[in-house]
């Protein structure tokens, strides 16, 4: 008997995941408040729902992307919401959203003795495209055990720990992480290019040394020597989750000092760029200051 799973939220990382639970055998109902971003998943055979409730009255599994904790606690358990669906037993989370958010709607779920699954993913599009995603899950075990099946159809999963909201502490810190790798290695370009250094063959040096990161082996290469800053994800998203990770470090008494001025670039590059700005616009902050451009040569 093939299994029906709810997803909510279909958009840049939704739309993926649900083609993949499609392409696996199972059947989807999906909602999304963009009607256009159904239509792909629906000519591949899912059923749309009018609501979160909707689709938590056909399937015990509903999984939910979404972009900020106001919008997934709306969803999960607002008016309409998956909390008052009649089928739905599990929940499980990919959006990032931080612990607090993860307490708050496990709680409210427990009410409805529905579960949480806290399952926040790392490798964007083209993972979630590919298969390939890092999940860091956090749940009970037998939970675990029920849905680590689902999530393995999206990548590699982490079973994080029991606790509502640890795989989101991971979450949080591998993206300000993500996004300090693009600041630091802003600063070190630009003073290669401001010496007359070829930034290529600057990052093909640091990418065989002690500074090669993320940002030098996969944001510059395609998204800043050639000027596209077009990676894959925006500058308001980048910002929320670097703004959560301080926050919530700060309130366990965890100091952030680097992980501030992380924060306050992405800051900067919100209100210059815009927040629908590719993240990797915090290069163009750094160009701007120090009078250069990182750009590839041509010769």
């Amino acid at each position: 008997m093939t299994r029906i799973f709810g997803f909510v939220g279909i958009g840049r990382m939704g739309g993926p995941m649900s083609k993949r639970l499609i392409d696996a055998g199972y059947e989807l109902v999906v909602f999304d408040k963009n009607e256009a971003a159904l239509e792909p998943l629906l000519a591949l055979g899912a059923t749309k729902a009018a609501s979160p409730r909707e689709v938590a009255d056909q399937a015990e599994i509903v999984l939910t992307s979404l972009p900020t904790p106001d919008i997934l606690e709306r969803v999960a358990l607002g008016e309409d919401g998956v909390s008052s669906g009649s089928k739905a037993r599990i929940l499980l989370d990919v959006s990032t959203t931080g612990p607090g958010t993860a307490k708050r709607v496990a709680e409210g779920l427990a009410a409805k003795n529905m579960q949480w699954v806290d399952c926040p993913v790392s490798g964007g599009i083209a993972g979630a495209t590919n298969g390939t995603l890092a999940l860091m899950v956090s749940c009970p075990q037998a939970t675990f055990d029920e849905v680590e099946p689902i999530a393995k159809t999206f990548g590699k999963v982490f079973f994080v720990g029991e606790e509502p909201g640890l795989g989101q502490v991971v979450k949080l810190a591998n993206n300000m992480l993500a996004a300090a790798a693009i600041a630091l290695s802003a600063e070190a370009l630009a003073m290669g290019v401001k010496a007359g250094i070829d930034p290529k063959v600057m990052l093909d040096i640091i990418n065989v040394s002690t500074g090669r990161n993320s940002a030098t082996q996969d944001k510059f290469p395609k998204a800043v020597l050639p000027g596209t800053f077009d990676f894959g994800f925006a500058t308001a998203l980048s910002y929320k989750d670097v703004r959560l990770c301080v926050d919530e470090a700060e309130a366990m008494g965890v100091p952030m000092i680097a992980g501030s001025l992380v924060r306050q670039m992405l800051a900067i590059t919100n209100r210059k760029y815009g927040p629908d700005s590719d993240f990797t616009s915090m290069v163009k902050v750094v160009e701007d200051w120090a009078g250069v451009e990182i750009r590839e040569r041509h010769s």
